[in-house]
Formats: C-alpha cells, sequence, structure tokens
C-alpha cells in the first residue's frame, strides 16, 4: 500500500505541475482573470513566503522544513503501513502537494499561486489546497475514528 499511496502522491505533483505550467505560460503575462464576478479569479502571484507571505524570503527554511515533514510522512507510511483509506488520502494530498510547492521553491524560488476568492485573501494553488484538505482529513481521523485520541489507551469498544 505504501508504494499506491506514493504513486497517486505523484500524479497530484504531476497535476500542480501542470496547471502551474499552464499559469505561467498563459495567466502570468496578462495577470489576472475575473472567473465569477465578486468571487472568483484566477491571478498570477509569486509567493516567496508562507501562508499569507508571512516569512518573505525565507525560502531555505521553507525548503528543509517541507522536505523534513515529507520524510516523516513517508517513514510514517512505511513504518506504520496505514490501512485506513482516510489516512492513505490525507498522506497522498500531504505529500503531493507538499512535494509541489517544493518543487517552485527551489527551482524558481518562489511559489507560483493563482487561485484567489474574493472571502479568502491569499491567492493559492492547487498544491496548497490539497495540503490543506489531506490534513483536514488527518484531523478528521485522529478525532473521530483513531483510538489515539481515548483518554484510556487501555480500553477498547468500552471493554476493559
Amino acid at each position: 500500500m505504501p508504494f499506491i499511496v506514493l504513486g497517486f502522491s505523484l500524479l497530484v505533483v504531476l497535476i500542480d505541475y501542470i496547471i502551474k505550467l499552464l499559469v505561467i505560460n498563459n495567466l502570468k503575462p496578462i495577470g489576472s482573470i475575473t472567473l465569477i464576478p465578486g468571487l472568483f479569479s484566477l491571478t498570477y502571484v509569486e509567493n516567496k513566503g508562507a501562508a499569507f507571505g508571512m516569512l518573505a524570503n525565507a525560502r531555505w527554511i521553507f525548503i528543509v522544513f517541507t522536505l523534513a515533514v515529507i520524510i516523516l510522512l513517508i517513514i510514517f507510511l512505511f513504518w506504520k503501513k496505514p490501512t485506513s483509506k482516510l489516512v492513505n488520502v490525507a498522506l497522498i494530498l500531504i505529500i503531493g502537494g507538499g512535494l509541489g510547492n517544493l518543487i517552485d521553491r527551489i527551482f524558481y524560488g518562489y511559489v507560483v499561486d493563482y487561485l484567489s476568492l474574493s472571502f479568502f485573501p491569499p491567492v493559492c494553488n492547487f498544491a496548497d489546497y490539497c495540503v490543506t484538505v489531506g490534513a483536514g482529513l488527518l484531523v478528521i481521523y485522529l478525532l473521530f475514528f483513531s483510538d489515539y485520541m481515548k483518554k484510556d489507551k487501555g480500553i477498547k469498544d468500552g471493554k476493559a
């Protein structure tokens, strides 16, 4: 199963890469296109920071941190071999999205962002949403489906 998860993670990276190539070649020259007035537009942004542009120009910190998280997730994947589909989907999204943005930081020095919602100020990209949704799914799993969050680890299904 770990190799399947990694394969789908690479598919996420490929999708992210293709979208960003299209954005660089077609959106960068014009800057922005409104798709749904007052709600959604495609806006080319070179993000040198983290979320909301924080810590701009801390490229190597983000590269090292992202690489460390991805390595830890891959170790977890092979060590624990999770069988939960929810956990595996979460790992696919987090690893794939993380690698997608890592590639940008290494080769461009910034992350290419392009998805702009009027009610959510920062411009984001496909990889950002993959990481966010993946992290959310992992939290849902830990809170509602995992034994990890039970107070008494010695009790399972209400039995001593």
